[in-house]
């Protein structure tokens, strides 16, 4: 009685702090949620952990002040949420996209954190970005911007201190222009940032690491079922870097991938995209629907998610909240067998709920998506020694990295009597004891 009321007050002072930061607030409650009988230990307790891994170390915000290409000056918001260093430097993605702000900003990296954790890689979890859209804009306008938000950035970064990476909206272009403009400001070459152009400290592989991750790690599902991608029909979501790579890699493993999507609607092929036509959708530069409908090739449908369509894996890649419980109930009407996560949170709580109590297999995107940070933090190795390791062998120890990481959802006991396995929980369970044996070991101040 005594430890429900203590998470009664966490949570009452948890809204009352973070007043309208919804995003926020739902990570935290689906991951303490699981956690509930290990957080009710006298130990977590009087070290007042729910408190203390809630709160950032520090959030940055800034003025972005930059002049398009009519001379005109432009304002931006920016930001850095630094959550935890307890394992490692900060490390975490930047996003440049209208919907950012600081409560999308502080669910990511509290959502890095434990994803980071699950690693088993020495790094923190933080998250950054601004509300500038790159979409449309000259590559001159977006470095103007980049150097920009540069200007305030590079004092809160370092090797060892914070080591960004790319988001949705910042690819190698973005991440070149704020290396470059990070290392004229600091007058330092170092590792800074994860995501670079191969020429000049990046990495193989980092490009497609957590799409391909992601099937990795439905993989092992699969596998742990005595099953594996072999003539399975997927439904992808996005069309983004991480949803043509999840694509694509299932394509390799003998899928037929029949959906891609768009904030617009859903491109539907039944006979299943190539390799070919994904390969072209990678390489072009166009808006995602435009790219879409340029395929010319299956059936567009507006204003609609692709969740309606029968497949047996689902792969959610777009954004946060994309899947609620009537899109789950489509999935599991037409035979989806697993749901795994290439998003951060794309599947509300409702429909999550909708999965394990029908069975279907789910993977958290903190699971399932930590490919990309996974080969990030390889490339801050590579750059810490001045080498490059070949494709083949990254390629190899992503596999390795996702299929330790599923196993450690699996050690963590999240299976019930009837063998179902909770990954959300596993996931969960898993990366807070990394955490939270690192933060009572290292005391507080």
């Amino acid at each position: 009685m005594q430890n429900s009321e203590y998470f009664k007050n966490f949570f009452e002072r948890l809204e009352s702090r973070n007043q309208g930061q919804d995003e926020f607030l739902q990570a935290v409650r689906e991951v303490f949620l699981d956690l509930e009988d290990l957080l009710s230990e006298e130990r977590y307790i009087s070290e007042n952990l729910l408190e203390r891994l809630t709160e950032p170390d520090r959030i940055i915000s800034f003025r972005v002040c930059w002049e398009n290409d009519e001379g005109f000056p432009e304002v931006n918001r920016g930001w850095r949420v630094q959550h935890s260093n307890l394992l490692g430097p900060y490390k975490g993605g930047l996003r440049f996209h209208a919907t950012v702000n600081e409560s999308v900003l502080k669910f990511l990296a509290f959502e890095q954190m434990f994803k980071n954790a699950l690693t088993g890689l020495t790094i923190g979890g933080a998250k950054g970005g601004s509300d500038f859209d790159p979409r449309g804009r000259s590559d001159r306008e977006v470095m103007r911007f980049c150097c920009s938000f540069m200007d305030e950035l590079y004092r809160h970064i370092g090797d060892k201190i914070d080591v960004p990476a790319g988001d949705i909206n910042v690819g190698t272009r973005e991440i070149g222009y704020l290396f470059g403009h990070y290392r004229r400001l600091a007058n330092n070459f170092s590792g800074v940032l994860t995501g670079k152009d191969i020429e000049f400290g990046g990495s193989l592989v980092r490009l497609e690491a957590t799409g391909f991750g992601l099937v990795y790690f439905a993989t092992e599902m699969l596998k742990h079922k005595g099953d594996s991608f072999e003539n399975k029909i997927v439904a992808v979501s996005g069309s983004g870097n991480v949803a043509l790579h999840a694509a694509l890699k299932a394509c390799e493993l003998g899928a037929k991938v029949i959906t891609l999507s768009s904030s617009k609607g859903f491109l539907h092929i039944p006979d299943g995209l190539d390799k070919a036509m994904i390969n072209t959708l990678i390489s072009s530069r166009e808006d995602s629907t435009k790219k879409l409908q340029s395929l010319g090739a299956g059936v567009w449908h507006a204003d609609a998610a692709p969740w309606s369509v029968a497949c047996d894996i689902a792969l959610p890649c777009a954004t946060q909240n994309e899947m609620g419980e009537a899109h789950a109930q489509q999935l599991i009407a037409g035979g989806c067998l697993l749901v795994a996560e290439g998003a951060n949170m794309p599947c509300d709580e409702r429909a999550i709920l909708t999965f394990e109590n029908a069975g279907i297999l789910h993977a958290p995107g903190k699971a399932s998506n930590a490919g990309g940070v996974a080969v990030s933090a390889l490339e801050m190795s590579q750059n810490a020694g001045f080498s490059r390791r070949e494709y083949n062998d990254l390629d190899e120890e992503l596999k390795k990295i996702m299929k330790r990481i599923h196993q450690r959802c699996i050690d963590a006991g999240a299976v019930d009597d009837s063998g179902f396995i909770n990954y959300r929980k596993g996931a969960n369970i898993a990366a807070f004891k990394r955490i939270a044996g690192a933060l009572v070991s290292q005391g507080f101040g």
